[in-house]
Order: structure tokens, then C-alpha cells, then sequence
């Protein structure tokens, strides 16, 4: 079971109380464009990989966490380790804070540092990497706070609403491997 602690959060494993917190998350639709989900979940496939999510990450070949302002719950926001490559040693980032009063906290901002520790130190991951829309200037600037760098822009990558949307490609590598 996974719990890491940070000054004012605390990053913990999903728990099937977070089942109508991941319903909200996942069929808000202004979140889609980020996520690249086209249709809304049900509350029964929502609680199905609830039920799933104790897998390994060697075995599920992701993470899911919920960030949590105390100990116990709710949760505020949500953040993944996917695509894992344990050949590789590499993974995606993807994180989400849920409501406008729970940003520009510094949520998102302690619990993407204690991923990226807990990714470099427990998992000895090489690489982290995360896909921003190059208009979310508050994901590029929260990524590449952590020393994240802009590798390239995949051009008119996401179809968004009838428009095509640019999309780039951040990179962190574990200097200290």
C-alpha cells in the first residue's frame, strides 16, 4: 500500500471510497481533451478498475494515486504513472486537480514532486515524460518547475473540439542513475 507523505499532502493509493470521485473526474468533460476520452464512464466500470487497482504496477503497467490534503479523505486530485516500461525504465505522468478552489495551492506542485522521487527512488525509473497541450501554460509551467524540458511538438496532434490542437512532449531523465 502505498502512502507518501509531503509537507501539506499526502499522495495514497486508490480506496473504494474514491469511487464517486473518479466517476466526477472521469466524466467531466473539460477534462477530456487532456485525457483523450471520447465517452463518459459508468459508475460500474469506474468501481470495476477500483477493484483492479490493487495490481502492481509490473503488472497493470500503471499507477494511480489519489492526492489527498490530510491522512485520511477526500480526495482533491489524481495523479498516474502510466505506459510503465519497466524494459525502458520509463513512464508518463498525468495529473489532475479537481475543482478551482483546490488550485493554485500547491497541490499539484507537491504531489508531482513526490511522484517523481518516489518513480526515481523506489521504481529506479530513468525517465519520466508528460504530453501537454501547448496552450495549458499552467501544466508546462508546473512540469518544467521540475526540470521537465520541452523535447519536441507533435503538430495538429489532438482533434479538439473540430480544431486541431498542438501537443508537446516533456521529458525528465534520473541524472542520478
Amino acid at each position: 500500500m502505498i502512502t507518501l507523505k509531503g509537507k501539506n499532502i499526502y499522495i495514497r493509493a486508490l480506496e473504494p471510497n474514491d469511487l464517486e470521485f473518479i466517476y466526477a473526474i472521469e466524466n467531466e468533460q473539460s477534462m477530456w481533451e487532456v485525457s483523450n476520452t471520447n465517452t463518459p464512464y459508468s459508475r460500474f466500470l469506474v468501481k470495476q478498475y477500483l477493484e483492479n487497482a490493487h495490481q502492481d504496477i509490473y503488472e497493470a503497467k500503471q499507477l494511480r494515486l489519489a492526492i489527498c490534503q490530510d491522512q485520511d479523505f477526500p480526495a482533491v486530485g489524481l495523479i498516474d504513472l502510466f505506459d510503465f516500461d519497466p524494459k525502458n525504465n520509463r513512464a508518463g505522468v498525468g495529473i489532475v486537480i479537481h475543482g478551482l478552489e483546490n488550485r493554485k495551492q500547491n497541490i499539484g506542485s507537491e504531489a508531482l514532486g513526490l511522484l517523481i522521487q518516489y518513480a526515481f527512488h523506489n521504481l529506479n525509473l530513468h525517465q519520466l515524460y508528460a504530453n501537454i497541450g501547448t496552450e495549458n501554460e499552467a501544466s508546462k509551467a508546473l512540469f518544467t518547475k521540475f526540470g521537465f524540458q520541452c523535447i519536441g511538438v507533435k503538430k495538429d496532434w489532438n482533434l479538439v473540439k473540430g480544431s486541431y490542437k498542438d501537443e508537446a512532449f516533456f521529458q525528465l531523465i534520473n541524472q542520478q542513475i
